[in-house]
């Protein structure tokens, strides 16, 4: 087992595993570790924890120390200097007429090494921007080009739902999204409905997908042939998944019509789950 503890650096950015060593920590705490970037302010959001060796990568890092009010002061610092670093680096933009967009500027905690994040269309030959910053703030410089959800996250803003983005405000790394999910979960398939500030589907599809999964693989789909409990064969309408609801077109007295029943007292062959499926294929596979 090793002890651990997680450390976040930018806000809502991926958390990463350190040794406490011997200090007492707490969550909320801030800590100065030493990185790939060099050495960093963090702040503690996980607590000191044991947990299994293949869970972390090795060697783990320790902490060099808890932040000193000293820390914090450098801390408030540096970004007071990284605000003055991205207005300098906005004017050598236009300078040098690249046609590139200045997002976020980052120092890290020793000043070793400023970061300038960017987007662009293409590739972007930044090479006199760099020797031009280089001589302005007499560190270490790199421009590093993100893409359009990583811009949305630095930024923030508001959704459609009238609530903070997810990303800006508790999701710390994206996972794959689908226009699949948005059909799963029978929403329109209109890009603008579906899509975030970012222009790519919302982040939020990802959220009820599982529940989803387990409604849906309980239910018949559209067209299907289905018994009912008055022992009518008849065939399903349209569903609703969240009430677990089917509505079934029978014919009774000669008469067509469309009766409604909860998906439990309806008798229909089970859709196969997605992990036996995939297991059954692959028995066949190999039997071939």
């Amino acid at each position: 087992m090793t002890r651990i503890i997680g450390v976040r650096f930018r806000n809502v950015g991926k958390i990463y595993y350190f040794d406490p060593v011997s200090f007492d920590i707490k969550t909320g705490d801030h800590v100065i570790v030493e990185t790939a970037r060099g050495i960093e302010y963090g702040l503690v959001v996980l607590s000191p924890k044991e947990v299994e060796d293949f869970e972390v990568v090795q060697p783990l890092k320790e902490v060099l120390r808890i932040a000193t009010p000293k820390d914090d002061v450098k801390e408030e610092n540096n970004r007071e200097k990284e605000k003055e670093a991205f207005e300098i680096c906005q004017k050598k933009i236009a300078a040098h007429h690249l046609d590139m967009k200045l997002i976020d500027a980052e120092y890290t905690f020793d000043n070793n090494k400023v970061l300038f994040y960017f987007t662009a269309d293409g590739r972007i030959d930044f090479r006199e921007l760099v020797k031009d910053l280089a001589a302005v703030f007499k560190t270490r410089i790199e421009l590093r080009q993100i893409g359009v959800r990583d811009e949305t996250k630095i930024l923030g803003g508001i959704g459609i739902c009238g609530r903070s983005l997810c990303c800006h405000t508790y999701l710390s790394e994206f996972a794959p999204v689908s226009i699949k999910m948005a059909k799963e979960q029978n929403l329109s398939l209109n890009p603008t409905k579906i899509s975030g500030v970012c222009g790519r589907l919302m982040c939020c599809l990802k959220n009820e997908q599982e529940t989803y999964e387990d409604l849906n693989s309980k239910m018949p789909v559209h067209g299907e042939m289905v018994m009912t409990p008055e022992g009518l064969k008849g065939e399903v309408s349209s569903v609703n998944v969240l009430r677990q609801l089917v509505k079934v077109l029978v014919e009774a007295d000669n008469e067509k019509e469309i009766r409604e029943y909860p998906v439990s007292e309806l008798k229909f062959k089970p859709k196969a789950k997605k992990g036996k499926a995939k297991n059954k294929d692959s028995k066949e596979a190999v039997k071939k």
